[in-house]
């Protein structure tokens, strides 16, 4: 069967990954905001430090919990937050932060800088992997007692973070791709291309070929996975990661095998994608 064609009413039938689906974009971003808030208000009750791994991509949801958290007074002063992945300039470090790509960037201008100062989470707390020492995350991850819920997104690949499938021609089961850890690595062909569509107008020069990525094996090991996607290529590719075989070549179906994981998509993302000549 292809899988590509399962129409929208079926989307998730016998899949081991729980789909929501919601009306808008704006639904969607205020889903992640509150589903966030609420761990945050779980953990704080509870006596602990709130653990998440967060993409930019989405990225609607920050500016609305930053405004959420300002106007009802919500401390993030326990979150810690490993944000998933970051573009690098040709020697290998993280873009400049005033980068018009750089996520860092971005959550500090939609995120850390919208917020009370008093309520947003300490500076030390917002931990992107690094480059020269990404042994670093794991070590950070484990002795805060590992991660509450990975938030991701799905790249056209099937990847999350930029965990890139083996490229042609490379052999790599499940398990063993299972296993790879924060890491630096080359951006495929089709992710440049797509996020060039995304972010730059189709300039695909714009867009970095090396990046660094929290591992799969960071990913897999939080005890709650949360997809997100809403973008309207994203129509063929959320299938395969529910409903194909779990393979190395659509990293994300690799999330199949978590015991507690979820998509949320939008409507438009829910129909199957079209087939017509332009």
């Amino acid at each position: 069967m292809d899988v590509t064609t399962i129409p929208a009413d079926r989307l998730g039938e016998g899949s081991p990954i729980r789909v929501e689906v919601l009306e808008t974009d704006q639904d969607l971003y205020h889903d992640m905001a509150r589903t966030m808030l609420n761990a945050v208000r779980a953990n704080d009750a509870a006596g602990r430090p709130t653990v998440f791994i967060l993409p930019v991509g989405p990225v609607g949801q920050y500016r609305r919990m930053a405004r959420i958290c300002n106007l009802e007074g919500i401390s993030l002063r326990n979150l810690v937050c490993f944000n998933m992945d970051e573009y690098l300039d040709e020697h290998g470090d993280w873009l400049p932060i005033d980068h018009p790509l750089s996520f860092r960037g971005h959550m500090k201008r939609s995120f850390l800088d919208l917020m009370d100062p008093e309520l947003a989470p300490p500076a030390e707390n917002i931990i992107f992997p690094d480059p020269r020492d990404p042994e670093a995350v794991p070590q950070r991850i484990e002795e805060l007692g590992g991660v509450d819920i990975c938030y991701g997104g799905i790249g056209i690949t099937g990847h999350i973070a930029f965990n890139e499938p083996p490229e042609p021609g490379v052999a790599m089961n499940p398990e063993q791709f299972a296993e790879l850890p924060t890491r630096v690595l080359e951006l495929s062909r089709e992710t440049r291309t797509i996020n060039s569509v995304t972010v730059a107008d189709g300039n695909l020069e714009l867009i970095p070929r090396p990046a660094v990525t929290v591992g799969m094996k960071e990913i897999l090991a939080a005890r709650e996975v949360r997809l997100y996607a809403n973008r309207p290529w994203q129509r063929a590719v959320v299938r395969r990661v529910l409903h194909g075989p779990v393979t190395a070549k659509i990293p994300c179906s690799l999330v199949q095998r978590h015991p507690n994981a979820s998509l949320t998509l939008t409507e438009f993302v829910a129909e199957p994608p079209r087939r017509r000549l332009a």
